[in-house]
C-alpha cells in the first residue's frame, strides 16, 4: 500500500492519494484540486476508482468536481448520514469559508460497516459522528498492513471541532472510545490535519479522551 499525503484546498487539509501494486487507487478528502496531483496519478500510473470524503465540510470536499471531471470513472464516496450536509452549502460552511456554495452527490453512499475492494486492498467504513452527522473513518487492509484515515473524528493529541453544524463533543467522544479505540495500538491514524499518530498514542496522551478500556 502506497500512500502519498499532500496538502489541498484553502485550509490545506490533509488529501491522501493511496494504491497498491495492481496500480488501482483512491482519494481521501480532495479539498481542492491541483495539476500536481494530477500529474502525480498521472505519472504513477494510478486508476483512480474512488474518491472517498470522511465528511462533507467544505475544506475536504472542494476539489471533488475538478477531479471527478478529470477522472468520470471514479465513484465518490460518502456516509449515507452527510447526505443533506454535503449538498447545502449553509450546512457544509462552504458559504462562510470558501465565499460559494460547494455542493456534491455521491455515487455510492455507504453505511457503518460497509466494505469496498480496491485493487488488493480492502476499505472498511466506520460511521464516527461527532464532527459532522455523517463523519467516518476508513480502515484501508492490505495484507497485513492497516491504516486509519480519521479525517477530522481525531488527530494528533486532540479531536475534531463541534461548534458546526450537527458537531456534538459527547458524540464525538462516543465515537473514539467505541469505534476507534477498539483498533490495535499499532494502527497508523491518518488524520485531515496535522500529523500522522497511532492508536495507542491517542489511547495514553490524547486529553480530549479518558480511555475507559484501561
Amino acid at each position: 500500500m502506497i500512500i502519498k499525503k499532500l496538502y489541498s484546498g484553502p485550509l490545506a487539509v490533509n488529501t491522501y492519494i493511496s494504491h497498491d501494486e495492481t496500480k488501482h487507487g483512491f482519494i481521501v478528502d480532495p479539498g481542492g484540486f491541483a495539476e500536481s496531483m494530477a500529474k502525480y496519478i498521472e505519472d504513477e500510473g494510478i486508476i483512480l476508482d474512488y474518491i472517498i470524503l470522511t465528511h462533507g465540510h467544505c475544506d475536504h470536499i472542494g476539489g471533488v468536481e475538478d477531479f471527478k471531471n478529470r477522472y468520470p470513472e471514479s465513484k465518490i464516496v460518502a456516509s449515507i448520514h452527510e447526505k443533506e450536509l454535503l449538498v447545502d452549502g449553509n450546512l457544509n460552511s462552504s458559504i462562510m469559508f470558501c465565499g460559494e456554495e460547494i455542493s456534491v452527490r455521491a455515487d455510492i453512499y455507504v453505511n457503518d460497516g460497509d466494505e469496498i475492494t480496491v485493487g488488493k486492498t480492502s476499505l472498511k467504513f466506520l460511521h464516527t459522528p461527532g464532527h459532522s452527522p455523517g463523519g467516518m473513518c476508513i480502515i484501508a487492509r492490505e495484507e497485513e498492513n492497516e491504516v486509519c484515515y480519521s479525517g477530522d473524528t481525531i488527530f494528533r493529541l486532540s479531536v475534531g471541532r463541534t461548534d458546526l453544524y450537527g458537531g456534538n463533543m459527547d458524540t464525538l467522544i462516543q465515537s473514539i472510545r467505541e469505534k476507534l479505540y477498539t483498533l490495535p495500538d499499532d494502527m497508523l491514524v491518518l488524520p485531515g490535519h496535522m500529523e500522522s499518530t497511532t492508536i495507542g498514542d491517542e489511547k495514553r496522551y490524547n486529553p480530549f479522551v479518558q480511555d475507559t478500556g484501561k
